[in-house]
């Protein structure tokens, strides 16, 4: 008799402590219905990327020494610089960057470790293509610099307050 009220103590228990869970879940619940939603009609509205958002990489060709660095920083082998030596000023001459962004991670260390200062990451994010080949960037595509968000004018930017 000792185990059968037992038992049903610690099914009282279990029952009182399986409600107090359904109800804080109720509660919270609760609370995110009178939230706005966060939907973004997202070609004509648009995100404003953050202070450090890392998108595409913008290469300036004038700034480039060759001197490798970032093929060396990156985890996948990945920015391809071809070179000439200059025998005569005894200078490495940049003839070809280029970076593959079907490849790329979008790690950064490339922009970080360059010397010059001749890589940096812009705010643009939409690389969608339909041939992956199209995304092999060269000095010239990478030289381009992509139109702002904010200076967009048919596009309604919203700010991000996460």
């Amino acid at each position: 008799m000792f185990l059968m009220v037992t038992g049903f103590m610690n099914y009282g228990q279990q029952t009182i402590r399986a409600a107090r869970y359904i109800g804080q879940s109720f509660m919270i619940t609760l609370s995110h219905a009178n939230r706005l939603p966060v939907t973004i009609q997202y070609p004509y509205e648009k995100l404003i990327t953050s202070e450090r958002f890392r998108g595409r990489i913008h290469f300036e060709f004038d700034k480039c020494i060759a001197c490798e660095v970032c093929v060396r920083v990156c985890p996948i082998d990945l920015p391809v610089v071809d070179w000439k030596l200059e025998t005569d000023i005894r200078k490495k001459r940049l003839l070809n960057y280029s970076i593959d962004f079907g490849i790329c991670i979008f790690c950064g260390n490339c922009v970080e470790y360059c010397p010059t200062n001749c890589l940096s990451m812009t705010e643009e994010y939409e690389l969608s293509v339909y041939d992956r080949h199209e995304l092999n960037y060269n000095q010239i595509a990478l030289g381009r610099l992509p139109m702002s968000v904010i200076d967009d004018y048919t596009i309604r930017t919203i700010l991000n307050k996460k």
